[in-house]
């Protein structure tokens, strides 16, 4: 039998996926760099790389990644942090996860998917620069 989640656990997490949602780039990094697993996840398997890049947050997605978060980390519905940057038109989110060492093929629908979908020709080239 396991315990019930401490409520101030689950507080300081809600506030921490907030932080991620914001762009709260400084506080987020002091909670990573004070423990918190830059992989933490919510009740959707969402992290916190992928709240940060699906609201536009650049900074935060770097500071995410330096702290060793996984740039394709994908959430209970298979997506990746990417494809959500493709999905939403967040360009600046697009190239960090990419310098982060993001695989646009991973997911699904995968980023690569994505920018096909959407037509987002300049992406395709961006993700297969051969």
């Amino acid at each position: 039998m396991s315990e019930a989640p401490d409520p101030e656990v689950i507080e300081l997490a809600s506030k921490i996926f907030d932080l991620a949602r914001r762009g709260e780039t400084e506080t987020l990094a002091a909670y990573i760099d004070a423990g918190v697993s830059a992989d933490l996840t919510n009740d959707k398997g969402d992290s916190l790389v992928m709240l940060a890049a699906y609201h536009g947050h650049a900074g935060a997605v770097e500071a995410l990644l330096a702290r060793g978060a996984d740039a394709d980390r994908a959430n209970d519905r298979g997506q990746t942090p990417l494809a959500g940057a493709v999905f939403k038109g967040e360009d600046a989110v697009i190239r960090a996860l990419l310098a982060g060492g993001a695989n646009p093929e991973a997911g699904t629908p995968s980023a690569v998917d994505t920018a096909r979908m959407f037509g987002k020709t300049d992406l395709l080239e961006l993700f297969d620069p051969r």
